[in-house]
């Protein structure tokens, strides 16, 4: 009989069991504090299931597909190594400001701006392709058409500088706001020296 039966199986239709699938594994959502300024902003996190806020540095939910984000829990500055280290260590460097201050109605920088140069060449000149925005401002005196014009020729004028110290002038983008973008609000033709500059991005 137990032969009988073994061969009975043998010889029955086979049923093979099919695997189950592995469960997808949840994803996590962290909020990061931007690498440049250090502040951190605001993610909803959301799926047909629900969604949560995240709103302070290293919030973090893990989602599934099948139900909505877990509950917000606050990653250590551990986690955020052993988990993001290699992706945050990939990104390129943060961008550098500077502020170059000039004299009044005149391309020619302060004494102060001046001694800020070599900082400047020496960043650029540490990234492998940078590029430099140059952008010229003004303070409210005169007209805007003028200071339009005057904005420019600060930027040139440093733009000249970086050139003249080895730069490529293609990786050097120039422009003008004029009195349209004051650091300092100040009525018309007022002056107001920390107006009367040049912003440099590198990045």
């Amino acid at each position: 009989m137990t032969m009988a039966a073994v061969l009975a199986a043998g010889c029955g239709p086979k049923h093979i069991a099919q695997p189950t699938p592995a469960p997808t594994p949840p994803t996590l959502v962290a909020l990061l504090p931007d690498p440049d300024t250090g502040t951190t902003g605001r993610a909803r996190v959301s799926n047909e299931f629900g969604s949560t806020n995240l709103a302070s540095p290293r919030a973090a939910t893990r989602v599934t597909m099948d139900g909505p984000p877990g509950s917000v829990t606050t990653l250590s500055d551990a986690d955020v190594k052993r988990l993001f280290g290699e992706a945050l260590a990939a990104l390129p460097p943060a961008p550098r400001h500077f502020i170059l201050y000039f004299r009044f109605e005149s391309d020619a920088l302060t004494p102060e701006s001046t001694a800020l140069v070599p900082e400047i060449l020496k960043t650029v000149k540490e990234l492998p392709v940078p590029e430099v925005v140059v952008v010229g401002h003004t303070d409210t005196m005169g007209e805007a058409k003028a200071n339009l014009a005057l904005g420019l020729k600060r930027a040139t004028s440093v733009r000249n500088i970086l050139v003249g110290a080895g730069l490529a002038p293609s990786t050097i983008e120039v422009t003008s706001h004029g009195e349209a973008d004051l650091l300092i609000k100040t009525p018309d033709n007022r002056a107001e020296p920390r107006n009367r500059r040049v912003e440099i991005t590198v990045r």
